[in-house]
């Protein structure tokens, strides 16, 4: 097929060679972007910018980027670096797996815009579909580890580790500071344990549960089920131990096995915490993958991250919705458990559809094969002459190479294609999945016999060897849910239905402020898909992923010249981490001077909710700085307290522009003032589409940056994950990057004033993060180009004005800027129609819904306001739309104010209207059914129907269900 973009788009020169792509991501047209500026009274669209964006902190160059090329050229010079991955069948383990992504679930759900285009579910009754598919994986987890509770994910297995840690910390009745881990654990896990412990003052100690005798006080520990090595351990006796003195015990738990093993909750495990990549879930060179944490029922309001909980509706339907919303960061602040608001729903949903789709049964029927083939992997590898270590195990073995060159083994795997894990020079690892064949089998047996002929055959071993795995008894996946959907008919079915309980971008803008919800362009989502990048495990060898590595190295060069800085970090797998890794560089720097007393963190009261719950988990303590009239940082507050603080001033905390929406003119002063004091300056990207292509934070003045790529760089939100949260550093901060135990990844360079590594330590799992999606930043970036990039900041900021020129007369714009004009979104003052007709800021929300909209950011950063941020790939027509709902609805609240409307029974008060409220039972409103469902004309052509009225949240915090009800509680 042939795309030809309309002759009207392009707002280039003609004499200039561009990319379709750029005017396929920008919404308005050259016709459009002229009307808009009419309004606004500008007369071009740089002139609009030179009087929004500070021209102290303009870029006096065009970014250094190369071409923008059309979405074929992008994707086939991107074919062309995959194919420098070597696809290869690894058999490395360490909780990282190959295996079958039913293709069902990967077209509808991976692949289809109506799920990755979602936005984290915080308005519920638009968002059931969503719901109920986290609310299966909460029930599978439950079911599967024995445990109580779980939530809606976490981000990987380390970082779900490391926040039951956290947690064990928090509540820990004891005054101890040392936490058990034990060696058996994963590397990767182990190294973020470490970093995570440090900056709080907790000692790790790491040894063999078997002979740790509980000498030292601890207050938790974390065990590896199966341990690292493949051995099943019988943990009763080691737990009875830890409780006996007060420790609470995690248990890392690789959730296939659960559907054999004893559960983790029925030997006395308090957590359980584990990745489900395997269900489904590409192995992508480290992720995206959904992380599940689990505990008891006690502990629930500890718990991290979102918990989908059941509640009901203004009818008294069953409805679901995020529950005990108290802990979330923005409301909590530096009191929130963690800075998780990141969680990884898109993977969530598919391996909670795994689950759905294979049912107990399907599930149990893999496990066993896995284990089967491995049982007679073992027999072949002894008839062979090697010793394996352990007898009971589930998929993995270490094999004792005795007399045998390890050099000699791996060149056969190399010849076959084949990785596995080396231990060390004496022993190797292998571990099966999904994937593995008897064909395999033979393959890993002729490479450690040292040739093609072997003694004995598969059926031979097959009938001689024993089972000793310690099984399971308990029973799973007992909901109707997991037992019916097992053809692809009824499967396919039950996916659509869930996908038309949501709103997405394939329904309407959702024009959230701070969340930047905008195209992301089939062109750039493709390659996720790709094998070349699906199929790399993350430890796979240097050799195999040079395509990954030239990936990386472009993405990171552009990145820094988009931001300005000397170096970038690609691990943080979401923005919360992103922010975390930063304080932890600006940790580790001070520390590397002889400064490691300076803990204060200076932080805007407007600042991001996961702020200062990130500089908390720094051991840092958070010092609020106050905001003047206007939203600006108080400059004179900002001094006093540095001043104050000099001596301990570690950071900054700043965003840019500032969470109020607004350029702040005194940006460089403020770097300067932290700067003075000794303090290093940590700016928040989660703003940055209003700068790319205008001023860079490296040249601002700050020394740290991270960037939602899953906002500002087109990876989408998936419902609320995935993300991810790269940070940019200035020169001097460069060798305090993360590293990784597994794979080293930042080295000091020859010039460095560091001659050793300083690295932070990991702070993910994997060492690239979800390198995955890595693929859609570069798609995007290079379909863009310099200019591409630099108009859609442009235009995001047009958008901006606009909607707050069109609206300002209905609902007053809170903070502007300089010369009265706000950033790339802007905050609506809805407060004073609580005083006039009663009406809160959720009504408004829960009316957009009939209108078709999804809210904007509501009562944040400001209570009793809503954050618009309409971003450059809307249209003007969508931006009227939206102006033209909100506008209507202000006209409802006038007919409440004057009393033609009931000031308790009218349509913001009853919304959002359902099919089923209009249609069955009597109408006793006094306003029409019509007035109800079809407040605007474009709602008879096409409307969204929320599936339920609006959710009690009060009764479902004080009714907790966390996990599928029987059928029989949604018929009542």
């Amino acid at each position: 097929m042939v795309y030809h973009a309309p002759q009207t788009k392009s707002t280039f020169p003609e004499n200039t060679a561009y990319s379709n792509f750029i005017e396929r991501h920008i919404g308005p047209n050259t016709h459009d972007i002229q009307q808009m500026l009419e309004v606004l009274g500008f007369a071009s669209l740089d002139d609009l910018i030179d009087r929004t964006v500070p021209q102290a902190i303009r870029s006096q160059q065009t970014l250094q980027l190369p071409d923008a090329q059309s979405e074929y050229a992008a994707l086939a010079k991107l074919k062309n670096i995959a194919a420098k991955n070597q696809v290869c069948r690894s058999y490395i383990g360490m909780g990282y797996y190959d295996c079958v992504t039913p293709p069902v679930i990967g077209r509808n759900i991976l692949e289809n815009p109506g799920w990755y285009t979602a936005y984290t579910p915080y308005q519920p009754e638009i968002a059931q579909g969503r719901l109920e598919a986290l609310l299966n994986f909460q029930t599978m987890i439950i079911d599967l580890t024995g445990l109580e509770i779980a939530n809606a994910s976490l981000l990987d297995e380390a970082t779900a580790a490391a926040e039951a840690m956290s947690l064990s910390y928090g509540v820990s009745k004891t005054k101890a500071h040392n936490y058990f881990v034990s060696r058996e654990c994963h590397p990767q896990t182990i190294d973020v344990l470490q970093t995570r412990a440090k900056p709080l003052g907790i000692n790790i100690i790491i040894g063999d549960h078997q002979t740790f005798d509980f000498a030292e006080p601890i207050f938790g520990a974390v065990l590896q089920y199966p341990a690292t090595d493949g051995t099943i351990y019988d943990y009763r006796a080691f737990v009875d131990k830890a409780h006996a003195v007060g420790a609470l015990v995690t248990v890392a738990a690789d959730p296939l096995s659960l559907t054999l093993l004893t559960p983790p909750g029925e030997f006395g495990a308090d957590i359980a915490v584990g990745s489900t990549q395997r269900f489904g879930i590409p192995l992508g060179f480290g992720g995206p993958h959904a992380a599940y944490f689990a505990t008891k029922e006690e502990y629930k309001r500890q718990v991290p991250g979102r918990i989908v909980g059941l509640s009901r509706d203004v009818n008294g339907k069953p409805a679901l919705r995020l529950a005990l919303q108290t802990r979330e960061q923005h409301i909590r602040r530096e009191k929130a458990t963690s800075n998780i608001c990141t969680a990884q729903v898109l993977l969530a949903v598919m391996a909670g559809m795994y689950a759905v789709y294979h049912g107990p049964e399907g599930l149990k029927n893999i496990a066993e094969n896995i284990h089967q083939l491995t049982v007679i992997l073992a027999a072949g590898l002894k008839r062979l002459g090697y010793k394996i270590s352990s007898e009971n195990v589930f998929d993995t073995l270490r094999v004792e190479l005795g007399t045998q060159n390890l050099e000699t083994i791996l060149a056969g795997c190399q010849g076959r294609n084949i990785n596995l894990r080396i231990f060390d020079e004496t022993a190797v690892g292998i571990s099966l999945d999904e994937t593995t064949t008897a064909e395999d089998l033979i393959d890993l047996w002729q490479i450690f016999a040292l040739k093609d002929e072997l003694s004995f055959t598969i059926e031979e071993l097959t009938n001689s060897t024993t089972d000793i795995l310690p099984r399971r008894q308990s029973s799973y996946l007992t909901h109707p849910v997991f037992n019916r959907y097992h053809s692809e008919t009824e499967l396919l079915r039950y996916l659509h239905k869930l996908e038309t309980k949501d709103l997405s971008l394939t329904t309407s803008m959702i024009p959230l402020g701070s969340c930047t919800m905008k195209l992301n362009a089939t062109a750039e989502m493709i390659p996720v898909s790709w094998e070349e990048f699906g199929k790399i495990h993350p430890f796979a060898p240097p050799s195999q992923t040079r395509g990954y590595q030239i990936l990386f190295q472009q993405l990171e060069a552009w990145l820094a010249e988009i931001t300005g800085f000397a170096g970038i970090s690609l691990q943080p797998n979401a923005g919360s981490q992103g922010e975390y890794a930063g304080l932890l560089v600006i940790h580790e720097y001070h520390a590397s001077r002889g400064e490691a007393h300076r803990n204060i963190c200076l932080i805007p009261t407007s600042a991001h909710g996961t702020n200062p719950a990130s500089a908390v988990m720094c051991g840092m303590k958070v010092v609020p700085v106050a905001c003047d009239a206007d939203g600006n940082i108080d400059v004179v507050d900002l001094k006093a307290k540095a001043e104050k603080h000099s001596s301990e001033l570690a950071a900054l905390m700043v965003t840019y522009p500032s969470t109020h929406g607004v350029f702040e003119e005194a940006i460089q002063e403020i770097c300067q003032v932290i700067h003075r004091h000794g303090g290093q300056v940590y700016m928040d990207g989660a703003n940055m589409n209003a700068q790319v292509g205008l001023c860079r934070p490296g040249d601002i003045g700050a020394d740290v940056c991270h960037l939602n790529l899953h906002k500002t760089f087109c990876i989408p939100h998936g419902g609320g994950g995935p993300g991810m949260g790269p940070i940019g550093v200035a020169s001097h901060l460069v060798p305090f990057l993360p590293g990784h135990a597994v794979v080293p990844i930042n080295k000091p360079t020859p010039h460095s004033p560091f001659p050793t590594p300083h690295s932070t330590g990991a702070v993910a799992a994997a060492p690239w993060g979800s390198a995955s999606i890595l693929v859609i930043s570069w798609m995007y970036i290079a379909m863009m180009g310099a200019a591409g990039l630099t108009e859609a900041t442009k235009v995001a900021i047009l958008n901006a004005n606009y909607i707050a020129k069109r609206l300002e007369n209905y609902y007053p714009v809170l903070y502007k800027g300089k010369n009265n004009l706000v950033a790339h979104e802007c905050i609506l003052d809805l407060r004073s129609l609580k005083k006039s007709a009663n009406i809160d800021i959720d009504d408004v929300a829960k009316r957009l819904m009939d209108y078709g909209f999804h809210a904007p950011t509501v009562s944040w950063p400001v209570a009793g306001t809503i954050m618009v941020e309409p971003t450059e790939s809307e249209s003007k027509a969508e931006l009227d739309r939206f102006c033209d709902a909100l506008i209507a609805i202000r006209q409802e609240i006038a007919e409440i104010e004057s009393g033609k409307m009931d000031i308790e029974d009218n349509p913001l008060k009853n919304a959002p209207h359902t099919a089923e409220s209009l249609i069955a039972g009597e109408w006793t409103h006094p306003y029409s059914r019509e007035q109800a469902a079809y407040p605007a004309p474009w709602t008879r052509e096409a409307k969204f129907w929320p599936n339920v009225g609006r959710i009690d949240a009060a009764f479902g915090d004080k009714n907790f269900v966390c996990s599928c009800l029987p059928m029989e509680a949604y018929a009542q």
